[in-house]
């Protein structure tokens, strides 16, 4: 398995079509959630990501300041296998890119609640009030 990080304009089509696939088949149909998944935010992001032999294993996007947040922020936190640490890795990973290529002092995530401690473990601290997003609860999370 390897790490790939990329800008947008990095990407080649195969891996944006991989991209795509994954993100759709983790957000929209595992958790039953019809939204438009595909937005102008990839187009201002780091693509982080781990591929193995079967494709991708885990990825999440990093996020320019002031795209999502006033902050450089994280989001599209997967695995496609769960319950082999490539959660912590991934993160691990997005949370260096955002502080090394990015300058980032503080990162902002929106969180599912449900995975409050898993970014906890990592410094992140509940920033606001539980709110639906897309039908699924969520809070913002900061790390500073």
């Amino acid at each position: 398995m390897e790490f790939i990080i990329k800008r947008f304009e990095e990407l080649t089509v195969d891996e944006l079509y991989e991209i795509l696939k994954v993100r759709v088949s983790v957000f929209v149909v595992e958790q039953e959630c019809p939204y438009q998944e595909v937005d102008e935010k990839d187009k201002n992001a780091y693509h982080v990501f781990i591929k193995g032999n079967e494709g991708i294993k885990a990825y999440l996007r990093v996020l320019d300041k002031g795209i999502s947040f006033e902050e450089v922020s994280i989001g599209r936190v997967l695995t496609t296998e769960r319950g082999i640490g490539l959660g912590d890795k991934i993160l691990e990973k997005g949370i260096e890119v955002a502080k090394e290529k990015m300058n980032a002092d503080k990162i902002r995530i929106e969180a599912q609640c449900y995975a409050k401690g898993f970014y906890e473990r990592f410094g992140f601290k509940q920033v606001s009030d539980e709110f639906l997003e897309d039908g699924i609860p969520h809070i913002e999370m900061l790390l500073e």
